[in-house]
């Protein structure tokens, strides 16, 4: 007989939201439970609460019937309950090593009594855990010089090593290549074989359909329906996460192209882009297809002028520009939202109105370089209304925001700032199908208004989906060239893993 975790009647406010309302939840240990739901429905919240990050909801949790009384993530731990988040870098010591890191709360642990830390036995253990596993990485490593795959296999492999029971997994597949999203779901399967209980986060429905056996889906705060995978179609899914049925996912871009607008010839960096040349006409949307580590975001960075240009042009409206900053790039017209959103893309301690118009802040200067604050209010919501984002006010702090409504914002300055390119680099990580199509309609305005668009993903779909032309790149070289039309994802796939 398995261990039960159940949740019941689990509510949570925050200033000015009731992010959770009421909400049951239970998982039985040695399955794989998904928990879906579209930005902002509440999953990440409720299991904030169960990983004891979260201390002021109401309700109850239990263990087998036995009420736990989690409000710290120590609790948590005690409890055998264990979160994965999908920043794995926060919960890493990234000087520490592979083992050190592994073994983090033991030795927390001895310290807090005094005990000296036995390297040897630390390093041993460790690699018992991993090969247990079948992990493959050195115990000696240092944790910096990973990949983000290995990192979240350190961070499950710390897990197991304090007897985890329950294990959340948030988005843990949003970073990974197919290889390395393979054998995260070999390590799932093995975990419950071991009797582990796993609770999985996705905004991938092929991925849960492939790993879990019973589903939860949230929409505003509340569960809307619990089933077993195998009596709910992905349809199915996605109707009950936005409440109403799904037309077609992709709006039809009814752009005129016009001349040719922005031109990269021959371009590299001192690393990752080799000898790379495209071009995009005025209403165009082009692709930029490829697997996770072909090269998209160096090549998207270095057009942006954050990573240097070792040879080659740009060229924008027939004039050659000299990129040698995101500043040069931004006053040339060129716009960059870039994959990491919250390092990258937006200001997290900063409220919506301050990351709205940051990209074009000069707008409201007055003089002696006052910033005219009632103004940027006055665009902030106008913005906030236009591309449906879901905040308290303008004055919410972007952090405390989902997924979906911190990639609408970073969106939204660069539409402010009105650039000639656009560049988009994996827009759609991360984000539920509700707030996907709300981008891609964003997108579609921009080619209407006859901007020049690179969309790099590595979501072959969504390439198909909304782009005119298609450049694949396979380890940082433009391998071949297509009109979407005229393909389809398998041939993609196909250049994009160097066939030839």
């Amino acid at each position: 007989m398995g261990i039960q975790l159940e949740m019941k009647q689990i509510s949570i406010e925050f200033p000015g939201v009731k992010a959770l309302s009421e909400v049951d939840f239970s998982v039985q240990s040695g399955t794989a439970h998904a928990l879906v739901g579209a930005n902002g429905a509440g999953k990440s919240t409720l299991m904030k609460v169960l990983s004891g990050a979260h201390v002021h909801y109401t309700g109850d949790i239990f263990l087998n019937g036995q009420v736990q009384d989690i409000r710290s993530p120590k609790s948590a731990q005690e409890a055998g309950i264990q979160i994965v988040y999908q920043e794995v870098d926060t919960a890493l010591i990234p000087y520490l090593t592979v083992a050190e890191n592994v073994m983090l709360n033991e030795s927390v642990q001895n310290m807090g009594r005094k005990q000296i830390i036995k390297w040897k036995e630390l390093h041993r253990k460790a690699t018992e855990i991993l090969e247990e596993m079948n992990i493959h990485v050195s115990s000696k490593k240092l944790v910096r010089d990973l990949t983000l795959a290995e990192k979240q296999m350190v961070l499950i492999a710390r897990a197991v090593s304090t007897a985890c029971k329950f294990l959340i997994l948030d988005e843990p597949t949003a970073p990974l290549s197919h290889t390395e999203t393979t054998e995260l779901f070999r390590i799932v399967n093995e975990l419950k074989q071991r009797g582990v209980g796993i609770i999985f986060i996705s905004h991938r429905l092929p991925e849960i359909f492939e790993v879990c056996e019973d589903i939860t889906i949230m929409r505003n705060g509340k569960s809307v329906r619990r089933s077993r995978i195998s009596d709910i179609t992905q349809n199915e899914v996605i109707e009950q996460m936005l409440g109403k049925s799904m037309e077609e996912q992709f709006p039809v871009v009814n752009a005129e192209l016009g001349a040719v607008m922005f031109e990269v010839n021959r371009l590299s960096d001192a690393d990752k882009v080799k000898d790379v040349s495209l071009h995009v006409r005025a209403g165009e949307i082009v692709g930029l297809a490829g697997l996770v580590g072909a090269g998209k975001t160096e090549l998207c960075k270095t057009l942006f002028g954050h990573t240097a240009i070792i040879t080659g042009d740009v060229v924008l409206n027939g004039r050659k520009l000299i990129l040698k900053t995101p500043h040069h790039a931004v006053k040339s017209g060129l716009a960059l939202v870039p994959e990491e959103r919250r390092k990258e893309g937006v200001l997290v301690q900063e409220s919506v109105t301050t990351n709205l118009t940051a990209a074009s802040v000069g707008k409201f200067s007055k003089a002696f370089s006052f910033v005219d604050r009632q103004a940027e209010k006055i665009k902030a919501k106008d913005l906030i209304a236009t591309l449906g984002i879901k905040t308290p006010s303008e004055e919410a702090k972007v952090e405390n925001l989902s997924g979906g409504n911190q990639q609408k914002i970073a969106i939204g300055k660069w539409l402010l700032a009105d650039a000639d390119v656009y560049i988009f680099d994996e827009p759609t990580k991360g984000v539920d199908v509700g707030a996907k199509k709300d981008i891609f309609e964003l997108i579609a305005k921009l080619a209407q208004k006859g901007k020049a668009i690179i969309y790099a993903s590595s979501e072959l779909a969504e390439i198909i989906g909304i782009t005119n032309r298609t450049y694949v790149l396979y380890d940082g070289r433009m391998v071949k060239e297509l009109e979407t039309s005229k393909t389809n994802e398998e041939e993609l796939l196909f250049y994009s893993t160097g066939g030839k």
